[in-house]
């Protein structure tokens, strides 16, 4: 892939070390790229890390993960984008665990991660741990990720209540992040809708994203604080950077007791809803016509042959008048396999629950009038700096205890 240096959708993104002063071990990236026969293709991948470890270089995990996942993509030449996410996931998980073990101040340092990777306009998603990505469609607003907590899993068994779990005392006890011992598998469940089994929930992966969508990628210190109708009202009633500035202002308001990390995605009203480039013919066009004359050449004296040996058999034929039994021939029909295009991914099987609204919110509809609407130039593949901005605080917080692992 090539990187380019606009986006195909509106971004805007915001993070904050919170209230507590610790330091901003959350980290985001958005990178752009065009594949293709034409480099007509566009494709963007943004990323947000939450660090764990607290003075165990959390922020340091997080850099990681970010840089390591964005340099695979970009490398991908984004045919098969579950398997590039999968083993991105893998590999950033992998080196945050040997530079854990290589230095014993980062020793136990981990990271959650979630990934939006839109190619054209079909969403493919993987995360791990307990950072968010939301949908806001029309007026409604779904979580399409599924939290790896302790807690997630007690609301699972019916051990605990939504509203019983936001106040547990494990509530953060994360059961799966980066840079486990026990190499944490991506999570490819894409929920549409509340109801969703996991297997419909992998088949969202691919989704075709409709003009004026949202997508919010987000850290735990915003979800803690501030709820999913907060978020949804905000994006629908101000532009984007202000409604990402408010939301912090309002987890912060409310303690800010953790990192607050968010980048939104917004797809333009005239977002070109393609599915992936088809497959190739195994010999192209320019191949064939090389090969056209060899063919006609081959074929001609094959021709010259075959009359040679009929005029011969003719003529052996005439001289031996010999009676020959006639051959009955049984011809069978044969089925033939239906060939099916590998290369596009799986289409949505359910209908999204949120109504599409024809044209975008905030600064989209502000833009509507400008040549160049539907980009937002954006600095592509730059990670944010591994030391805390001039507004935060360096003073380490209290070491927590580290998560059982997966």
């Amino acid at each position: 892939m090539t990187p380019t240096p606009r986006a195909h959708l509106f971004v805007a993104a915001n993070t904050h070390p919170g209230m507590k002063g610790k330091n901003n071990e959350d980290r985001y990236a958005v990178s752009t790229h065009r594949f293709g026969p034409r480099k007509n293709i566009p494709s963007l991948l943004a990323i947000v890390c939450d660090g764990i470890g607290g003075h165990r270089a959390g922020e340091v995990a997080a850099e990681i993960a970010v840089e390591t996942i964005s340099q695979l993509v970009s490398k991908s030449d984004g045919s098969q984008p579950l398997e590039t996410l999968s083993q991105a996931v893998k590999n950033a998980s992998d080196a945050v665990l040997v530079q854990a073990e290589a230095n014993t101040e980062r020793k136990g340092m981990g990271a959650t991660c979630v990934c939006a990777w839109v190619i054209g306009s079909r969403l493919f998603t993987a995360y791990v741990g307990d950072s968010r990505m939301y949908l806001v469609r029309a007026d409604q607003i779904q979580q399409l990720t599924t939290d790896h907590t302790w807690v997630q899993e007690a609301i699972e068994y019916g051990a605990l209540t939504p509203e019983q779990a936001r106040s547990h005392p494990n509530a953060h006890v994360i059961r799966r992040y980066l840079g486990s011992k026990t190499n944490p598998e991506a999570d490819f469940r894409l929920r549409l809708h509340p109801e969703d089994t996991d297997e419909q929930a992998l088949a969202n992966q691919g989704m075709l994203l409709q003009p004026g969508d949202f997508l919010i990628l987000c850290s735990d210190g915003l979800t803690d604080l501030v709820d999913k109708a907060e978020i949804l009202a905000a994006l629908k009633s101000q532009s984007r950077e202000a409604a990402l500035q408010n939301l912090t202002n309002l987890a912060n308001e409310r303690g800010g007791h953790d990192n607050i990390t968010m980048v939104v995605l917004e797809a333009p009203a005239t977002l070109d809803q393609k599915n992936l480039p088809a497959a190739q013919p195994a010999v192209s066009a320019q191949t064939l016509r090389k090969l056209a004359l060899p063919c006609l050449i081959i074929a001609l004296i094959l021709g010259l042959l075959g009359a040679a040996g009929a005029g011969l058999f003719l003529y052996f034929e005439r001289a031996t008048p010999t009676v020959t039994p006639t051959l009955s021939i049984t011809v069978r029909p044969t089925t033939l396999p239906i060939l099916q295009d590998t290369q596009t991914p799986a289409a949505t099987t359910r209908p999204a629950p949120l109504e599409a609204t024809p044209t975008p919110t905030g600064m989209a509809a502000q833009q509507a009038n400008t040549p160049e609407a539907t980009y937002t130039p954006w600095p592509t593949n730059t990670l944010p700096p591994a030391t805390p901005t001039a507004t935060e605080t360096a003073t380490p917080s209290p070491t927590p205890t580290l998560p059982p692992e997966s």
